[in-house]
């Protein structure tokens, strides 16, 4: 994967398989303490021990289509080359915690990508699932959360064409503030 926002997909798509009804995506770019911090967080089934000390080798996956699992180790292996790391935790019927971090100057660091589309991506095909997305740059930060969207929309299915036509535009704007309150180097 070149680009964060396709590890962060890569993620939460198995949150979804997880059985999750919430996942909270957070992305934090501090610049000047020169850190990017991804987090996935799913209130899905989570994992025993066993293979939470597995999920890391791409020869592990809990799936039955295929015999590699190539997301999290990839992920791992992005955040390392950048001098930062991957931390996961897990409790069986409580959910999963995915955090990378990585140099944010750093030459090897993956582009963020189109974190809009990903998200947008994400509430379109899995419209019965709350995201909680939250964007911080420095002390600025903006949210997204289905849970106020579908409390607004009543019947309105998440996935209509107007309701992603809205919420892209709402995180665009919301990007676009972070991007105007960033300061120029």
């Amino acid at each position: 994967m070149q680009e964060i926002s396709l590890n962060i997909l890569d993620v939460a798509e198995n949150s979804v398989k997880a059985k999750a009804s919430l996942v909270e995506i957070t992305v934090s770019e501090q610049p000047a303490v020169d850190r990017l911090t991804v987090m996935i967080r799913d209130n899905g089934c989570g994992m025993n021990e066993e293979q939470l000390t597995k999920v890391t080798d791409p020869f592990f996956t809990s799936r039955t289509t295929r015999k590699v699992g190539l997301g999290i180790p990839f992920l791992k292996m992005a955040a390392e080359m950048t001098g930062g790391s991957l931390d996961m935790t897990s409790t069986p019927g409580v959910g999963t915690t995915v955090k990378a971090t990585f140099g944010y100057h750093h030459i090897d660091r993956m582009p963020l990508g189109n974190l809009v589309d990903t998200v947008c991506t994400l509430v379109q095909c899995n419209p019965d699932i709350d995201f909680l997305y939250t964007h911080q740059y420095g002390k600025e930060k903006y949210v997204m959360d289905t849970r106020e969207f579908r409390a607004v929309l009543g019947d309105v299915p998440l996935n209509t064409p107007d309701v992603i036509a809205y919420l892209r535009d709402y995180l665009r704007e919301g990007d676009r503030d972070l991007q105007h309150d960033a300061p120029q180097n």
